[in-house]
């Protein structure tokens, strides 16, 4: 068994390393935030200029219409251009009113065209005491302390999560 003094020197070295760490981080980001700066200006310009070239386009388009009858697309250049027919939007003001009327008009659809949703709310039942859990059914699993080695600054816990499941999915990717 570690002594107190022995959790006390691990987790002054954990600090230590978790600082490195830190450092490491904010001297990429503050690198990122250079490369960010340095690119941005020529992204927005060369985002406009697209936007600008896709208008074009859209009237020319637009305009001849009758060389687009059959096929009605085409691709050029790796892009595909044309007219397709457009998938619409439904909306309806008041829920209850369709549900009231798909009822009356389409009964046999019901089940397909309503949702039905009853679920427990996990989060409020976590709440709830534990004798209270037992009387509906609830077990609770896994309620024995657990080791805690969580640090305050949250923020670059998330970076470093981020970093490590982007080098976990190249790392993937290289292996398949």
């Amino acid at each position: 068994m570690a002594s107190l003094g022995d959790i006390e020197k691990f987790t002054e070295e954990f600090a230590a390393e978790r600082e490195k760490l830190i450092d490491h981080v904010s001297t990429l980001e503050d690198e990122i935030a250079v490369l960010r700066r340095k690119h941005l200006p020529k992204i927005k310009v060369a985002v406009n200029t697209v936007a600008e070239k896709q208008n074009i386009l859209k009237m020319a388009l637009e305009e001849s219409r009758s060389l687009f009858v059959k096929p009605k697309t085409m691709i050029l250049h790796g892009v595909k251009i044309g007219f397709q027919k457009a998938k619409g939007k439904i909306s309806w003001a008041d829920d209850d009113q369709v549900i009231k009327l798909i009822k009356k008009h389409l009964p046999d659809q019901e089940d397909i065209l309503i949702k039905t949703t009853e679920k427990p709310i996990k989060d409020a039942l976590a709440n709830l005491p534990a004798v209270d859990l037992k009387r509906i059914g609830v077990t609770v699993e896994d309620s024995s302390d657990q080791v805690v080695i969580k640090s305050t600054d949250s923020e670059i816990d998330k970076f470093v999560d981020a970093l490590l499941k982007e080098d976990e999915l190249k790392e993937a990717q290289k292996a398949a």
